[in-house]
């Protein structure tokens, strides 16, 4: 490289410019011969034939270039020294996870430490709406920084509610089966890059986003320093009792298995990683590499196994950049490719992952619609990852296939789909809770994940979002609550699963990408609803399934629920519906109402030896009968959301550049080629 001090040692150059004005002149001259003694001849004719005026412009001009030149040096040598000096910094700062390697570095830092003295969970004063940035439109590159720094809690534990301790955060460390299930819910039988469409381009790996993107991460408050303290409390159940199982039963001390695959620790990577848990987050992540094997003759729900493991692993691959993951990604994404090999095209709903085979349940041959629809996001964003168009061109052929089919009502699917027929069954029926919920949700998000050109599926939403509206929406009585009821052969029935709570979050992630007015709107009604179906139970926890009252009578709430649906299964999509509105909008009370589920979950459902459990009846306060069963999407979901619901940081996890899939995973929205 040239360098200053070799410029200033060598002699001084000296160049000229010719200027022959006419070709007489030079003939008279005695011709043109490129010699330097005819040259400044040449030039210093010219010179003093110019007027004086003309002279004094040029020198004038020189000298003002030469002063812009001094001043532009002077003021931008040090800011670009400086930065130099910074960046050399910040790569010797670097931290790492001992046994992790980075494929790139990070750019998304962990919530900074931050000081906190919690007591007893005092209500928090309300804080003046977030002045929320405009987000340029369009994702940015992927990875996310690894925390910079922990957020170490000192805890002791009540029988009833968390107690924190004054906290003092670390210094910056420089380490780096007759019945069908859904969702956790036991129902009875009878549920850019270039789109890698033809071509599929080469694997990719997270990429550093530009410098302006980096951003010094908004340090946590207390409310998101109790959702660390409660994941820790649940984390602290499962590695003790239940360590590398599926789910903890934390009443029993005790585990039980679904899958035998760790769906509960596999279900909490990205949460640890955003929440900045890095201690435990290594120790995970040695169990991934040691311990998950799924050359097992076991079988597997497709649609679970896909948005909780396959979904899991590739979320805390583009988080970490750690290429572990999307190994083990690659891996159970083979392994459940056999479900697609049906008449239809339409997958069974189970995989035996060892032996290679796949098939429907044992009592019917149908699968459930939402559960068909609903692992494109994974299966596609592993085909961008691997350049093997395999996987989505078996769940894309799905979503063609029932783009196409009848028995639609007004964009109304029907709950199950044959596997051998490809056609909808058990007609008439509609709803969006269980067996069709995450079908609508899907429709949107896929759209939004390959950069909103796939206009079929577009088109599928808005025809849905409008068939809700005609056919499924009706107010209750007394405070007029609007809610999604369900249409059975031409009869409302006004039942709500808290399974449709996801929806005003859906509404409003659409709205937030261009989508009518008309959504947000309806968002903000339908999560005044969710919320009231926990503000109006005893407990202040929502029941599985709640009736609204059409028609007011004295002494009645709105919200009605029967004996056999007062359950509460620790559930997110209420809080998910929260963070979306929060964050589009900027409106405190929807963190207050987050605070009030934090605080009821932690009065009625926490385990003091570790652990939270499910419970039997949320309209008993003084007995909620405890089931003895820690869901894993308590970790993957529930508390991830709490704790981005409680953040006022609008990029962490940006939804300009991340879609969750449903289970709360976040995916990379393609970047357009």
């Amino acid at each position: 490289m040239y360098s200053a001090a070799a410029a200033a040692a060598s002699p001084p150059r000296r160049d000229f410019i010719s200027v022959t004005l006419s070709p007489e002149e030079a003939v008279g001259a005695g011709g043109y011969n490129n010699s330097k003694a005819w040259r400044r001849r040449s030039c210093w004719r010219k010179w003093k034939q110019l007027s004086r005026l003309q002279r004094s412009v040029i020198l004038f001009l020189f000298a003002f270039l030469a002063v812009c030149g001094v001043i532009s040096y002077t003021s931008m040598g040090e800011p670009w020294k400086s930065l130099t000096n910074k960046s050399l910094d910040d790569q010797r700062a670097e931290p790492e996870i001992p046994g992790l390697k980075l494929a790139n570095p990070a750019v998304l830092p962990a919530p900074q430490k931050a000081d906190a003295n919690l007591g007893d969970y005092p209500e928090l004063s309300p804080q003046k709406p977030p002045k929320l940035p405009h987000v340029r439109r369009g994702p940015s590159n992927l990875q996310i920084k690894p925390p910079r720094r922990d957020a170490r809690l000192k805890t002791r534990h009540d029988t009833s509610r968390a107690v924190e301790e004054p906290v003092q955060a670390d210094k910056e460390e420089k380490t780096e089966k007759s019945v069908i299930s859904w969702r956790g819910a036991v129902i009875e039988p009878d549920q850019s890059t270039e789109p890698p469409s033809s071509k599929i381009k080469e694997p990719e790996k997270p990429s550093s986003v530009e410098a302006e993107d980096q951003k010094e991460p908004v340090p946590i408050n207390e409310r998101q320093m109790a959702v660390i303290e409660a994941f820790r409390h649940a984390w602290k159940g499962y590695k003790d009792f239940a360590w590398g199982h599926d789910e903890l039963k934390p009443l029993s001390k005790s585990y039980s298995e679904w899958f035998g695959l760790g769906l509960t620790l596999i279900d909490a990577l990205d949460t640890m990683w955003i929440l900045g848990l890095k201690e435990e987050f290594e120790e995970a992540r040695k169990w991934v590499a040691n311990e998950l094997v799924f050359d097992k003759n076991v079988d597997v729900n497709l649609f679970e196994s896909t948005i909780r493991i396959l979904g899991g692993l590739l979320s805390t691959y583009h988080l970490s950049g750690d290429s572990l993951f999307l190994e083990k990604a690659k891996d159970i994404g083979n392994r459940l490719m056999p479900a697609f090999k049906t008449p239809s095209k339409i997958p069974y709903s189970d995989v035996n992952i060892g032996r290679g085979t796949a098939h429907p349940p044992r009592w019917t041959s149908d699968s459930t619609v939402a559960e068909v629809t609903s692992i494109q996001l994974e299966f596609r964003e592993l085909s961008r990852l691997t350049g093997d168009e395999k996987f989505q061109k078996a769940v894309d052929e799905v979503m063609k296939h029932v783009h196409t089919l009848s028995g639609k009502n007004d964009g109304l699917v029907p709950m199950f789909i044959n596997t051998n027929s490809g056609q909808f069954t058990h007609l008439g029926v509609y709803t969006l809770g269980a067996r069709a919920d995450s079908y609508y949700e899907y429709l949107l998000k896929q759209w939004i994940q390959g950069g909103k050109k796939e206009n079929e599926l577009l088109e599928d939403y808005m025809r849905a979002i409008e068939g809700v509206k005609k056919h499924l929406l009706q107010r209750s009585q007394p405070k007029r609550l609007t809610f999604v009821g369900e249409l059975a052969h031409g009869h409302f029935s006004a039942k709500m699963d808290h399974l449709v709570c996801f929806l005003p979050g859906t509404l409003a992630l659409g709205a937030h990408n261009g989508l009518t007015a008309d959504h947000m709107k309806l968002a903000e009604a339908l999560i005044e609803t969710c919320y009231q179906m926990y503000a109006q139970v005893e407990t202040g926890l929502s029941p599985e399934i709640v009736h609204f009252n059409l028609h007011a009578q004295k002494g009645h709430k709105d919200v009605e629920i029967k004996p056999a649906d007062r359950h509460n299964l620790l559930r997110p999509e209420t809080v998910e519906s929260l963070f979306y509105m929060y964050r589009f909008t900027g409106d405190k009370k929807y963190q207050d109402w987050g605070w009030e589920i934090l605080q009821n979950f932690n009065k009625y459902t926490r385990v003091p030896t570790g652990g939270y459990t499910s419970i039997n009846n949320v309209q008993n306060p003084s007995n909620p009968e405890p089931r003895d069963k820690m869901e894993s999407f308590f970790l993957g979901e529930t508390l991830k959301y709490m704790f981005l619901l409680f953040s006022d940081d609008i990029d962490l996890i940006n939804l300009d550049k991340f879609v969750f899939n449903t289970e709360a995973h976040p995916l990379p929205i393609w970047v357009p080629a």
